[in-house]
């Protein structure tokens, strides 16, 4: 019974990660194809990718979009999270279910959403509106992982804090946020992860200046190249990096 459950476990992540493995082990193929057989070890295609203008510069797009979306979408989440965990308003559940609600909605809809109301208001499609559909996107992932956060612990802290005389700021700054420490990195983190491999609303509200996928998405159209497997696993290693990261932050928190 055991072996099976091995073997179980060893064909899952298997399935979940041969897609992943056969398109890093064909970045580094000599040839033209990123098909079988393998070619010979080379890192050409990585050096073409890193010389590449328009992907370097939709690489820094994807990261100028990633960390600022997520940097607004915590302080966001963080506000509505501390509003509706610290004080009773009335229909706090619906506020609650509202901001949660577009996790369960498709990117698709969302972003067509926006992109009607981007037209409306007769904005341009840029950089700008696509982090603005990041935001909107993150915002419920952000909220719902602080609020969960906001405890007890928390909250007697903070009274504490007033019992000795510290303003509302100083509770905020000084004991809520340095005990949201964690779940603030994660939710950061998290936001910045998914921003960065997003396609559908980076494509829908984008014109000239484009993310990193939807430029490997036009480069898809030439067809298939060891290229484009090499610019794929740039993606990929950059959002595994970010998820160790995260998983490092969290244990060093919960190790003190």
């Amino acid at each position: 019974m055991r072996a099976l459950s091995w073997l179980y476990l060893a064909l899952l992540y298997a399935f979940i990660l041969l897609p992943v493995g056969a398109l890093v082990l064909f970045s580094f193929q000599d040839g033209r194809l990123p098909v079988p057989p393998f070619q010979g070890f080379s890192l050409r295609w990585y050096a073409d990718v890193l010389g590449d203008r328009r992907l370097m510069a939709a690489l820094g797009h994807s990261v100028a979009v990633a960390a600022g979306s997520s940097l607004v979408a915590c302080a966001l989440g963080f506000l509505a999270a501390y509003g509706l965990a610290r004080h009773a308003l009335p229909g706090s559940a619906l506020i609650r279910a509202v901001l949660i609600a577009p996790i369960a909605v498709s990117t698709l809809i969302v972003g067509l959403g926006l992109l009607l109301l981007v037209n409306r208001l007769g904005l341009p499609l840029s950089l700008w509106t696509a982090g603005i559909g990041h935001v909107v996107i993150n915002l419920p992932l952000c909220f719902a992982i602080l609020y969960a956060a906001m405890g007890d612990q928390q909250r007697s802290a903070e009274r504490a804090a007033r019992d000795l005389g510290a303003s509302e700021a100083q509770v905020i700054g000084l004991v809520t946020l340095p005990m949201l420490a964690a779940p603030l990195a994660a939710a950061f983190f998290l936001s910045a992860t998914l921003s960065w491999d997003e396609f559908i609303i980076a494509f829908l509200l984008t014109r000239f200046e484009v993310t990193l996928p939807v430029e490997i998405w036009s480069l898809l159209r030439s067809g298939l190249s060891p290229r484009l497997n090499a610019a794929g696993s740039l993606v990929f290693l950059v959002s595994v990096a970010v998820v160790v990261l995260l998983e490092i932050l969290v244990l060093a928190r919960r190790r003190r």
